[in-house]
Order: C-alpha cells, then structure tokens, then sequence
C-alpha cells in the first residue's frame, strides 16, 4: 500500500495514459517488427488494447532483471554492450522509458482521452535505399514447414552478369517477413554451388554454419529484423568478381503454419568513381577444442600492418557461444579502443556492426577477439546431452569462431565520416556526411542572419535538440568535432 500511495503522489493516475506516454514509446520502438506482417506478428502492438493485453510480457521484455540484463533488455534486440562502445543505429529504450511503462502499468494501464491518440507511423515498404540497379529473385518460392523448427537454407541466385561490378550496396528484401529471421549474402564464381543444390531434393540447400564452399567473396550484405540496409559513403565501394552467383544463407524462424518465401536481392552499382574499396580480413580460430562440462575462451588476434579505417565486423559463433569481447590496442600505449562486447551471445541475434564513424586503427595496431563457449548443461542451447567435446564445424553440433571485418586504407579525416543515414547527422549543414569546420561556418551564418530553415526536431543545425537553432548548437557542434 505504502509504494502504490507513493506511486500515486508521484503519478497521479491522470499524469500516465496511453494515447500519450505509452503509444509513442511502442511505436517507434516495437511495432515496426509486431504488426501484421513481420516477423514479430505473433505478438501484434498496434494498439492500445494489444498493448494492454501484453502489458505484462512487454514489461519483463524490456525490463527484466537489472542483474542479469547487463543494461540491455530482451527487447528491442540489441546483443552489444552499449555501455561498451556506441555503435551505428543501436537499438535501445531508455531506462526513463522503461520506468515509464513500468509505472504506466502499476497504475493502472489508462488509455487515456482519445483526441489524444497518438498515430501509428507509416512504416516504409520496398527498398530503403532507392531504385535498385538490378533485381534477382529466387526462382521459385520455397516451402517452409510449420514444424516450429528453425530452417537454414542457401539458395543460388544467378546473376547473369558478366563484368565485374562495383557494388553501392546490395540489399535483401525478404519475400515473407513473417518466416524470415535473418540473411547472409556472399558472390561465388558462377556455377561452383550448383552441385550442392543438385544433392537435395528440395529447391536450395541446407546449410547451417557456412555455406558448404570455400571459394566464396567476403560478405556483401545481410538482413536482420530492425537493420536498414545503407549505401557506401562516397568514394567507397565493394568489388563484386566477373561471372559471379550470389549465394543467400537464410535463416527461417520457427512456424505454427506452412509458409513460402520468395525473396530477392537488389543490387546498387556504384555510379561515381570508386576511390578506395571495402577490403575483408577475417579473425579465424580453427584450432580450439572445446571439453564438455567446461566453460572455455578462446582467443585470436590481428596485427595490423597499415593504417585502416574500421567500417564494420559481425562476430559470429554457434550454441556453445556465451560471450564476445573485441578490442584494438594501438602500438606503443596500454589502453584499448573498445569495439564491440556481447555479453550474451544469441546465435538467432547476429547483426552487421558499424562505428557510427570510421575508426582509425594505425598500423602496428593489435586487435584481439576474445569468445567463450558454455560447453555444459547449464547452456540450454548445447546441442548435446551430454556436453561431447566439440571443434571447428559447419554444422549444428560443431562451434565457430569467426569475426570478419571491413576496413579501407586510411586518409586523413576518416574520423569524421559519418557511416549511417546523412539526413539523420546532427551538425551536417552541408550533408556530405562529414563533420568538419565548414559546418560550423554554415551554422554561425545559419544563427547569424536568421535565415534557418523551419524547425523540425532532429533538422541537422539542432544539434542539441532544442527545437531552436542557437548559440548553443555552435557550442554542441564545435565540441562533437573536437571529441
């Protein structure tokens, strides 16, 4: 009694509703994957009585408990470590959300007056990028049986283009957003998987851990529910080979019902000259083994030999995967540059990570990658009972360590460029998607002659977010360049 008189002293039950407090908060957080649809469908939030309806399971999703959560909640999904490093559109409730909605729901759960509806968004459909160069789909739809078992499947997609292209970006459009979890596309030379998909009877391939060839190109793209597929900042592309396929490793998510999915790649060829290409270089551990009923870590580092700009790096283990740990220590100094920590790692959850700028690692750098493994019965995803010894594998009962990354050479002023959308970048008067003096220059012209363009929350000259450009936002702006 005595907490909910202090919740009431504090939220009288007309301070939280809905329409309000509440509606905003799940729209821009949730919705976009629980809606009719997506992947999330199981558990639509569209409104206020489905919201109500599962007040309980959001507040323990986004909640849950402080200890165990390392500061990330259960959902949005968001493996890495915020408190770690900041990386590129990171998804995240606040902890005043969340207190937010968790008093919402000790309160009562009130709608709220319904004048004060506050709207679903317009989620986008099609391509986030624009108007792709080339479409491939699969060639027929695949069936997915509504077992409630995951499915991994490859299947080849035949390019039919002859030269060697360079690639803006490449972008998968999943074909059923309900069944599609994730997506892992690769160029391979025309021809080489075909023996593959020829073995099984079904339309592609299973292919759990790779994708069964070794002659396959460095990552192109990927697909996971909440990621906006991006183009390459200017001057930047990746090198697709002459007389390539495209192989998609698809992850389907479990189903109650039979489904079929056709998906498709679009591909953007790079319409501007190519300045410096995306290079791969992979962090492999082949040689770790794994005893059962222990918990092990395994590590492997890069030297690195020249001055990179580090763009993107997706860890990637099995089941027995329990934690991540990334780091650089450049040469002649004692403190790391913090990368990316997942403090527990989900093998359904594996995302493209990116600084939210380039980051310059100097030649001599070491980078280590640390990953350790739950070989025990306490992991409730060991695919073995008992715990056997386990080692490198492609398949469900073998383990991996593999963190690819992608990286240019570096140039003076990467630092500055900024790697996510360039309509989104606080500070960037003239959007060329880098932070420097001459953005400065256009804000104090900006707040000077008063000729600033109408105020929108989030326009770029409002850098801090007071729907006011001022003094204030020279200040704000002046020390992000300087950090």
């Amino acid at each position: 009694m005595k907490y909910i008189m202090y919740s009431l002293l504090i939220y009288p039950l007309s301070a939280l509703d809905y329409n309000v407090d509440i509606a905003p908060i799940i729209y821009e957080n949730c919705t976009s994957c629980h809606r009719v649809g997506q992947i999330g469908a199981f558990l639509q939030l569209t409104n206020y009585d489905e919201v109500f309806s599962n007040r309980y399971w959001i507040a323990y999703a986004i909640a849950g408990d402080e200890e165990s959560r390392h500061g990330n909640p259960i959902m949005p999904p968001w493996p890495a470590d915020r408190s770690y490093s900041t990386l590129l559109d990171e998804m995240y409730i606040t902890e005043d959300q969340i207190h937010t909605f968790l008093d919402w729901v000790d309160l009562g759960a009130m709608q709220g007056d319904p004048e004060d509806e506050y709207p679903l968004p317009d989620f986008p459909e099609g391509s986030t990028i624009g108007e792709p160069d080339i479409v491939i789909q699969m060639e027929e739809p695949y069936f997915i049986s509504g077992n409630y078992e995951d499915d991994y499947r490859c299947f080849i997609l035949e390019t039919n283009i002859t030269d060697a292209i360079d690639l803006a970006a490449i972008e998968f459009m999943p074909g059923n957003l309900e069944a599609v979890h994730h997506a892992i596309i690769v160029a391979v030379p025309a021809g080489s998987a075909d023996a593959l998909d020829a073995a099984e009877p079904n339309y592609g391939y299973e292919c759990f851990g790779d994708f069964g060839i070794s002659n396959i190109s460095d990552l192109l793209g990927g697909y996971a529910p909440g990621v906006i597929a991006r183009e390459w900042p200017q001057g930047l592309a990746q090198h697709m080979p002459a007389n390539s396929d495209l192989i998609m490793q698809v992850h389907y998510a479990p189903l109650s019902t039979d489904q079929i999915d056709q998906s498709s790649v679009n591909i953007f060829i790079k319409d501007e000259q190519v300045e410096r290409y995306i290079q791969e270089h992979n962090i492999i551990n082949f040689q770790f083994a794994l005893p059962p009923n222990e918990i092990t870590t395994v590590t492997s580092t890069w030297q690195i030999t020249q001055d990179i700009s580090l763009i993107q790096f997706l860890p990637h283990a099995h089941l027995l995967g329990k934690s991540w740990e990334i780091f650089a220590i450049p040469p002649q100094q004692t403190d790391t540059i913090p990368i990316i920590r997942i403090n527990d790692w989900d093998f359904d959850w594996q995302f493209f990570y990116s600084p939210e700028y380039m980051m310059h690692l100097p030649a001599g750098t070491v980078v280590t990658a640390n990953c350790t493994y739950d070989n025990t019965s306490d992991n409730p995803d060991n695919p073995n009972e008992p715990p056997e010894w386990t080692f490198w594998g492609s398949g469900t009962n073998d383990e991996m360590f593999f963190v690819p990354f992608r990286y240019v050479n570096y140039e003076v002023g990467d630092e500055n460029i900024y790697l996510g959308n360039i309509d989104l970048l606080l500070g960037d008067m003239n959007e060329d998607g880098i932070l420097n003096i001459l953005d400065v220059v256009a804000l104090v012209s900006c707040v000077l002659d008063n000729n600033c363009s109408e105020l929108t929350y989030g326009n770029a000259g409002d850098v801090n977010g007071d729907n006011a450009y001022n003094v204030l936002d020279i200040v704000a702006l002046v020390n992000i360049i300087l950090s």
